[in-house]
């Protein structure tokens, strides 16, 4: 286990940081961004839990470990050498996806039909949920833009797509004691 006594390294005072396998990159790499962006949804999910009770609470503090394992997942470039790294090389795995469906569809059985787009809001979860929501697909779309020049685990993608569903419903949820959704109204304000 790494023992962090100094937060401060002064590495990267030049702009640049190292990637999980020892390579340093530019703090504006795209792969930076990816994982970095992952670090930023996994403390909105923080400013979530401080409202969330019971079963969505630890199902929140679950999601949060995933995102741990998406980043070190995301900071590591080369998925060939995983088999040549010399140590258990930490990936997101189907079965984290799995279990983000499997929630979903108990979410989502106790919920109404949609019948409208919604807005964002309503509790004060599910107001921080739909934020999380946002974060996640900002997430998606710059672990998609690394895949598209880079080598990402299918997987990876896979759970910031599932999760961003997830968050959705959850917000849903949280909705129900709240009076329910808030349905968007096309062109209520003409």
């Amino acid at each position: 286990m790494v023992v962090l006594n100094r937060i401060y390294t002064r590495t990267g005072d030049r702009g640049d940081t190292a990637l999980s396998d020892g390579s340093r990159v530019a703090k504006h790499d795209p792969r930076v961004e990816a994982y970095g962006t992952v670090d930023e949804l996994n403390a909105t999910l923080g400013l979530c839990r401080l409202v969330a009770e019971g079963e969505l609470a630890d199902r929140l503090s679950m999601i949060q470990n995933d995102l741990f394992d998406l980043g070190a997942d995301l900071s590591r470039p080369d998925l060939a050498a995983d088999a040549d790294a010399g140590h258990p090389v930490l990936r997101v795995i189907q079965s984290q996806v799995d279990r983000l469906e499997s929630e979903i569809d108990a979410m989502n059985a106790a919920l109404d039909p949609l019948r409208s787009f919604i807005l964002p809001g309503g509790s004060p979860l599910a107001a921080h949920l739909h934020l999380a929501r946002t974060v996640a697909r900002r997430a998606e779309r710059r672990a998609t833009d690394l895949a598209a020049g880079g080598d990402v685990n299918p997987a990876a993608i896979r759970y910031l797509n599932r999760l961003s569903d997830w968050l959705f419903v959850a917000a849903r949820v949280a909705n129900v004691d709240a009076g329910g959704d808030i349905l968007w109204v096309p062109g209520a304000s003409r």
